[in-house]
């Protein structure tokens, strides 16, 4: 088994690029309101964590972080190595 993505986003740091719906939009979207990141997925299926990490890592204002949990891990969710 393995551990899980948690994603989290910055809407304060967020300037509305859109590059992360562009590359996972199963992740992420637009509020149509003010172009800012939505994120859909906190916690993105085996199948999108890809796509998230490669969003994380084009994202030009640095909004999205990435963790990686490890089962068992006593932290509980949201703690590990962080990405972008």
């Amino acid at each position: 088994m393995t551990g899980a993505t948690r994603l989290s986003v910055d809407r304060e740091r967020c300037i509305g690029a859109g590059m992360c719906a562009m590359t996972a939009p199963d992740v992420f979207d637009q509020d149509p309101d003010d172009g800012l990141v939505l994120l859909l997925e906190a916690e993105p299926a085996a199948g999108d964590r890809a796509a998230a990490r490669m969003a994380a890592g084009v994202c030009p204002a640095g909004a999205i972080t990435v963790r990686d949990t490890v089962p068992g891990d006593p932290a509980g969710p949201g703690t590990g190595a962080a990405g972008s």
